[in-house]
C-alpha cells in the first residue's frame, strides 16, 4: 500500500513539474514570431465564424451529421472562440494530413510575462478515427506528445473547462484530416444538446452581464416601481430595456446590446427568486396570464441569440415530446411561445440593420401582443397516446399543418410583420 501511495505521489509530482515547465517556458514578453496581434476580425468574419460554429445545430438529436471545414474556416472559428476568453491569435495549417496550431494568448498582468505561446499538432495515428496530439511545444520547450496530452487532460478534467470539453468532444465520432479540409462526423444526443443549451445560454448571459450592468440596473428599477396589485407583463421589461438599448446603440453595436437585453431579462424570468435580481422583491413575468409562456418565450430568444434558431426549435419540440410522456402533456401553446421567442431572437441578432430595426419597434410597444401571438385556440395538455393518435409524429402532414398555422400567427404579430 505504501509503495502504491509512493508511486501515486511521484506521478503527481511529475505532472506538477511538467505543468510548472509549461507555465515557465510557455510564457514570454513577446508573441510567437508568426503571430501579429494587431489583426482583428471584421463583422463579416465574425458572422462567418458564428455560422461555422452553428453548422452542427442543423442535425437533429440522435442523427449522424458531417461538417467539412477548410483551413480558412478553421482559422475564423478558432480565433472567434479564442478572443471570447483572451485577446490573442491562432494560426491553423493543414499540411500532410495533420493540423498544426500556433497560438498566442494575452495573459493578465503578472511577473512572468505578457503572453502564453504554444504550438501543437494533431493527426490520425494508426488509422484511428479521432486525431491525437502528435507534437507539443510550450514556447521553445518540446515535450513528448503523450506526456503533454496527459497534462492537458489533467488540466481540463480538474478545472471549469471540463464541461465545455465534454460538450465539444463527446458527439464527435470521427475526424478526417486532408490537405485542403477536415471532415467531422458527429452524433449529438438529446442530453448533449440539452446540456449545450444550458451551458451556452448561461455562460453567454453571465459573461455579458458581468461586463455591462446598465440593463440589470434598469431592470431592478422597474421591479422596485412595479405595482404589486398587477401582474408583471413581459412587455414591461422589454419596452424600457430595448428603449435604453436603442439610445445606447450604433449600427455596429446593436446586436451586442440586444443580446445584453435578452440575457438580462432571461436571467430574471427564468432564474430562482432569490438570485433573479438585486431588488428585494420578485414578481414573476406573464404572457396571457401565464408564467410558463413568458419563460418559454424569453428562454428561446436567449438560446437563439447565443446558439442558433435550429437548436432552439429542436429543443422546443423535444421538450414538448418529453412532456407528453412524463410531464404536463404536449402543448402547441408552449410551442408557439418557443417559436415566437426564436423568431424574436433571430430578428435581434440576424444583422446590424435587423437588430437596430427591432430596437426601434420595441421602443414603441405597449402590450405583449405586439410580439407574442394569442395561442389560446391551439391544443395542449396531450399525453403521448393522444398526441400520436392526432398527429403521429413531428414530421406528419397533420403536425406540419398546425405548425404552419403557428408560423402564420407569428407572422401576423406586429413586431414580425415585414
Amino acid at each position: 500500500m505504501k509503495a502504491l501511495l509512493r508511486v501515486l505521489l511521484y506521478c503527481f509530482g511529475a505532472i506538477s513539474s511538467v505543468i510548472a515547465l509549461l507555465v515557465f517556458f510557455g510564457i514570454s514578453d513577446q508573441p510567437q514570431p508568426d503571430i501579429k496581434l494587431d489583426w482583428s476580425m471584421s463583422h463579416a468574419d465574425i458572422g462567418r465564424a458564428k455560422n461555422i460554429l452553428r453548422e452542427g445545430s442543423k442535425t437533429k438529436p440522435d442523427e449522424i451529421g458531417t461538417i467539412e471545414l477548410s483551413q480558412a474556416d478553421l482559422n475564423l472559428a478558432a480565433n472567434y472562440l479564442l478572443n471570447r476568453f483572451s485577446k490573442g491569435r491562432a494560426l491553423i495549417y493543414l499540411k500532410e494530413n495533420k493540423l498544426k496550431f500556433i497560438v498566442t494568448a494575452t495573459l493578465p498582468d503578472n511577473m512572468l510575462g505578457k503572453y502564453l505561446n504554444i504550438t501543437f499538432r494533431l493527426g490520425n495515428e494508426n488509422d484511428d478515427p479521432l486525431p491525437t496530439l502528435t507534437k507539443f511545444k510550450a514556447g521553445k520547450l518540446l515535450l513528448p506528445s503523450k506526456l503533454a496530452a496527459l497534462v492537458i487532460d489533467m488540466v481540463v478534467k480538474y478545472t471549469t473547462l471540463d464541461e465545455y470539453f465534454i460538450l465539444a468532444t463527446e458527439p464527435i465520432k470521427a475526424v478526417r484530416i486532408d490537405d485542403d479540409k477536415i471532415t467531422i462526423t458527429y452524433h449529438p444526443s438529446r442530453a448533449t444538446i440539452n446540456t449545450a443549451r444550458d451551458i451556452l445560454t448561461h455562460s453567454d448571459a453571465s459573461s455579458t452581464n458581468n461586463g455591462n450592468q446598465i440593463y440589470q440596473s434598469k431592470l431592478d428599477e422597474i421591479i422596485r416601481q412595479h405595482d404589486p396589485n398587477w401582474r408583471l407583463s413581459l412587455a414591461e421589461l422589454f419596452q424600457p430595456l430595448f428603449a435604453l438599448a436603442y439610445q445606447r446603440s450604433s449600427l455596429e453595436t446593436a446586436i451586442d446590446e440586444n443580446r445584453n437585453v435578452i440575457y438580462t431579462i432571461n436571467n430574471y424570468v427564468n432564474a430562482q427568486k432569490s438570485s433573479a435580481t438585486g431588488a428585494t422583491t420578485y414578481y414573476p413575468a406573464f404572457l396571457f396570464k401565464r408564467i410558463d409562456l413568458a419563460q418559454h418565450f424569453i428562454g428561446a430568444a436567449a438560446l437563439t441569440a447565443s446558439v442558433s434558431s435550429q437548436v432552439a426549435q429542436a429543443l422546443g419540440e423535444e421538450k414538448e415530446l418529453q412532456d407528453s410522456q412524463i410531464g404536463s402533456g404536449f402543448s402547441f401553446v408552449d410551442l408557439t411561445a418557443d417559436k415566437a421567442g426564436t423568431r424574436f431572437g433571430e430578428l435581434a441578432t440576424a444583422s446590424p440593420n435587423s437588430a437596430r430595426q427591432l430596437q426601434q419597434r420595441m421602443t414603441a410597444v405597449t402590450d405583449y401582443k405586439d410580439f407574442m401571438p394569442d395561442p389560446a385556440t391551439l391544443p395542449e395538455n396531450m399525453d403521448e397516446a393522444t398526441f400520436k393518435s392526432r398527429y403521429g409524429s413531428t414530421s406528419s402532414p397533420a403536425y406540419q399543418k398546425i405548425s404552419e398555422r403557428i408560423e402564420a400567427l407569428i407572422a401576423a404579430t406586429p413586431i414580425y410583420r415585414k
